[in-house]
């Protein structure tokens, strides 16, 4: 029970301490953006619910199946690479990286999603938002790298 409530509180933590540590990085004012792109006070109201909403989703499909050995290493590697994508585009300033780096991140929420949906369907289409923000973020961040 322990294990499931830290793994739960671990996107939540990771989005703090990455907001921490981007913050006297963060430049999306100063960027050519593309259309439909949001104000900056938006990101981590979405980002915190989103973070929210894997933590809830995890708690909810690993209920009966606490030690589900994949499960917990596609959730813990797809938090490793969400936690380096901003360090990766608002820190190293590398945005064609970071795009192939959430390209990744997107195939590995899919093989999250999956397994999640195979413990409980609610715990699955609790990621859906996640993936579709990862959809709109990875349009944000190509046409950043493209018009910058």
């Amino acid at each position: 029970m322990i294990k499931r409530i830290i793994y739960s509180l671990l996107p939540i933590v990771g989005g703090v301490l990455v907001g921490l540590i981007i913050s006297g990085y963060m430049n999306y004012g100063d960027m050519v953006k593309p259309p439909l792109s949001p104000p900056s006070y938006i990101f981590p109201i979405v980002w915190t619910i989103l973070y929210i909403l894997m933590g809830i989703s995890y708690f909810i499909a690993t209920k009966d199946k606490e030690n589900d050995k994949d499960l917990n290493q596609i959730y813990i590697l797809q938090l490793l690479v969400n936690f380096f994508w901003p360090i990766i585009f608002f820190v190293l300033g590398m945005y064609f990286t970071a795009f192939l780096w959430i390209i990744l991140l997107i195939i590995l929420v899919i093989v999250m999603i999956k397994e999640l949906l195979k413990n409980n369907k609610i715990s699955g289409y609790l990621q859906i938002p996640y993936f579709i923000w990862l959809l709109f973020a990875t349009y944000l961040n190509i046409g950043i790298f493209l018009l910058n």
